[in-house]
């Protein structure tokens, strides 16, 4: 579990964060929502230590994050950045690479390894894509990899940085779903979303950002009542009921 207090952070010559307080809970997909430039990226990188932060405390399973190293962090939380290179290898020889925390220098990789790989393709649905070089995916395809990659690490909480980004609906969809099944195995999931409706649907709960500041957080149903986010966002937001539950939309 990863626990913010009041945290503030940004680069050189520009905060960005101020006065943060989240808690990335075990069990939870948690949707970051908020318009370009609020903070939502840089979030992900304090919480991860990418980015130290300037004030406030980042708590680890109860541990202060800069007690503890790159590698031990990397065994607890898994990253999944904007954007990535696109190295020319396979995508199982990729996915291999999360599990690179869990090796001492120099890698050699142990049958168990092999094993977490294979258990990974299999969860995300990529068995078939296994042999396949990255290059020549889809962007869904892909991102299935990428998800396969952290499944690999074997850590307790994943965050997202725009995982459905420029993907089509039925990809979105499938990553909302894998997220919901890391949180029903205990795992955080954390992502950070541009598509409202999806998050609304698919996550058990929201914080909004505004101006480096969580200016509402609750579930879904609050969220909405609320209205904080046609206030932030500028948008009318609306629902219909389904047999699968609420439907959101905008005006």
């Amino acid at each position: 579990m990863i626990e913010l207090r009041h945290i503030r952070a940004g680069y050189p010559g520009r905060p960005v964060l101020e006065d943060v307080s989240l808690t990335f809970a075990p069990g939870r997909v948690l949707a970051l929502l908020g318009p370009n430039g609020c903070g939502k990226s840089t979030l992900l990188r304090t919480a991860n230590g990418l980015l130290p932060a300037a004030g406030g405390q980042i708590l680890l399973d109860g541990a202060p994050l800069p007690s503890l190293s790159p590698k031990q962090i990397a065994r607890k939380v898994a990253y999944l950045p904007q954007s990535r290179a696109v190295p020319d290898i396979t995508a199982r020889r990729f996915v291999l690479h999360g599990r690179f925390p869990h090796l001492s220098y120099p890698r050699r990789c142990r049958p168990e390894d092999y094993a977490a790989v294979d258990s990974a393709l299999r969860w995300v649905g990529a068995e078939e894509l296994a042999d396949r070089p990255l290059p020549e995916l889809s962007g869904g395809q892909r991102q299935k990899i990428y998800l396969a990659m952290a499944l690999a690490q074997e850590t307790e909480t994943i965050l997202m940085d725009e995982p459905t980004t420029f993907l089509d609906a039925k990809h979105q969809l499938e990553v909302m779903a894998l997220a919901g099944k890391l949180a029903d195995r205990g795992k955080a999931s954390v992502l950070v979303l541009h598509d409202l409706c999806l998050a609304l649907q698919g996550a058990d709960e929201v914080a909004v950002l505004e101006g480096g500041k969580v200016v509402g957080t609750g579930s879904p149903e609050e969220i909405y009542q609320s209205g904080i986010l046609e206030q932030v966002m500028g948008v009318t937001l609306r629902r219909t009921g389904t047999e699968r539950g609420w439907r959101y939309f905008l005006l």
